[in-house]
């Protein structure tokens, strides 16, 4: 039998590099996982023609939003054309049926469709953060173990808000050069190009357009989910989560994480859609810009509080069970690298 290990045990403490790995594998599984339910989801939307009433709509793997250009037409062939613009011959009765359907009539593997471009950003965005966050909390809990003084609670929620600028800033310019990329038909060997171009066009800021709406949610939403989910850790002496615990705190922390942070993504949710139109459709649009806080206002007005806590439900369906797939798969992956180290040290005695 295998003796416990500290999760923050100097001897066996994973490196950076396993770090990279742990949060790579969990970025695939979740978008593996998750992006057949947005893609039926969309389709279902299409199928009501309510998604056309907008040049755009946001399409998400599970953990990561990819802005797609609406059609004016429906295509005839549906192995051609926008998978999410495709017709059925016959009509969509509900989730399963649509499944069922698309699997059969297109062919399982449209149940995945647009997921390489968003695998392209996402992937880096996810090692990214979650290697910076392991990183800064490691720091900053030896820091008080040095001293001889415990850990607040709190110091997980500020790693998490922190590793979330870090990130979301780092991956910023590629996230507009993505929709850039989706309005024509530029090939990845033509990305230079295009990153030229942005910066002649709008500057060197311009490659950031879209940072603050996307900090406003991404950063409350990441302190308090790492807030609850470290806590929940210690609180179950789970130091070395087992699977199911992880896969049961993700699916709570996230479920609390998105209820709080809900008016804040239904914001960045309508910028993001305007910011994509003009990208997109730079020579038609013609968006209001405004600040969050306008927004925010905005929505008020029209809509009172329901409106701004618009989706709740959606959200939650979404955002749980992949925050329970990339939390659990994650931890099972530092678990097995953690124990790899040990084995090794042992060995090398």
């Amino acid at each position: 039998m295998s003796r416990h290990i500290s999760a923050d045990d100097g001897r066996f403490m994973i490196t950076p590099p396993q770090q990279m790995m742990s949060s790579c594998a969990g970025a695939l599984l979740t978008s593996v996982f998750m992006t057949p339910f947005d893609v039926v989801k969309v389709r279902l939307q299409t199928q009501q023609r309510a998604i056309m009433n907008s040049r755009c709509f946001l399409y998400s793997t599970g953990i990561m939003d990819h802005i797609c250009k609406c059609t004016t037409e429906i295509c005839t062939d549906t192995s051609h054309g926008p998978w999410y613009n495709r017709p059925v011959p016959k009509h969509f009765t509900g989730t399963f049926d649509a499944f069922v359907k698309i699997s059969k009539l297109e062919g399982p593997r449209t149940l995945w469709s647009g997921l390489p471009p968003t695998l392209i950003v996402s992937l880096p965005n996810t090692v990214i953060y979650f290697t910076s966050y392991e990183q800064l909390r490691q720091r900053m809990q030896k820091q008080y173990l040095q001293r001889g003084e415990h850990p607040p609670m709190w110091l997980g929620g500020l790693a998490g808000a922190l590793a979330r600028i870090w990130a979301v800033t780092l991956v910023s310019p590629f996230e507009l050069i993505r929709t850039k990329m989706q309005s024509t038909s530029v090939t990845y060997r033509e990305l230079a190009q295009v990153l030229h171009l942005q910066l002649q066009q709008g500057g060197v800021t311009s490659l950031w357009r879209g940072w603050v709406p996307t900090i406003l949610r991404d950063v409350p939403f990441s302190a308090i989910y790492w807030l609850f989910y470290e806590n929940l850790k210690r609180g179950f002496n789970q130091e070395e989560p087992v699977f199911a615990f992880s896969m049961c705190a993700g699916a709570v922390s996230g479920g609390l994480a998105a209820s709080l942070t809900l008016p804040f993504d239904v914001v960045k949710t309508h910028m993001q859609i305007e910011i994509g139109e003009r990208e997109l459709f730079a020579d038609k649009v013609t968006t209001n810009r405004g600040s969050t806080v306008m927004m925010l206002q905005r929505i008020y007005n029209r809509q009172g509080v329901t409106g701004l806590f618009a989706g709740l439900v959606p959200r939650l369906a979404k955002v749980m069970p992949a925050c329970a797939i990339m939390i659990s798969s994650y931890e099972y992956a530092k678990t097995f690298f953690r124990r790899y180290n040990e084995l090794h040290s042992l060995q090398e005695k």
